[in-house]
């Protein structure tokens, strides 16, 4: 069977399965945080600023709108569409990580007043965990969506063959997703510790 020829859908379609086994073992990372929110902080949560969230959150959201539009327009073979939606989501990716880096971790790099320093107790320590892998996570989609935006301009990806943009999209919207979670859990549930 060696040196067989895999068909471009045989080969999107191992890429898919090993994707969403990659999501699975993500899962359990960021529910393990979340169980760790609930386990110390219980019904109580830090004092954030809700207007940071909310304003996080739409930006995020709305990126995932974005990124949707390119992955239909290289669908459909629209390159202006795909280019247009993709650096509108690296954009918005960047917004929401400055906004997490200077209202969020202000404090710690003497950019803003911030609540909380990763060293005050179970909330800083929680908090900055939380955020911290979050925003990782936006950095390495905002980098693939980068390295997609090139591949997809230099006519790598068509109609029929545009796996790549798929899977930077799916890591986008699951990146999405786990901050629908993560927003209630820092910035909703809970009363406000002082």
């Amino acid at each position: 069977m060696s040196g067989a020829v895999v068909s471009i859908q045989e080969r999107a379609a191992r890429s898919r399965l090993g994707l969403w086994l990659f999501f699975v073992t993500e899962v359990f990372t960021f529910s393990t945080f979340l169980v760790l929110r609930f386990s110390l902080w219980g019904n109580t949560r830090p004092e954030l600023d809700q207007n940071i969230g909310l304003v996080a959150t739409a930006v995020l959201l709305i990126s995932s709108w974005s990124m949707n539009r390119g992955e239909l327009a290289i669908k459909y073979g629209d390159k202006r569409t795909f280019t247009t939606s993709l650096i509108i989501t690296a954009l918005l990716g960047i917004v929401f990580l400055a906004g997490i880096v200077v209202f969020e971790w202000g404090a710690v790099f003497g950019l803003s007043t911030g609540h909380y320093l990763p060293t005050d107790g179970v909330y800083g320590s929680v908090l900055f965990l939380m955020t911290g892998m979050h925003a990782l996570h936006v950095l390495i989609g905002i980098i693939f969506i980068i390295k997609t935006l090139i591949d997809g301009n230099n006519g790598k990806f068509t109609p029929e063959s545009h796996f790549g943009v798929e899977a930077t999209a799916l890591f986008w919207h699951f990146v999405d997703l786990v901050w629908v979670f993560f927003y209630p859990a820092l910035y909703l549930i809970g009363t406000v510790h002082h």
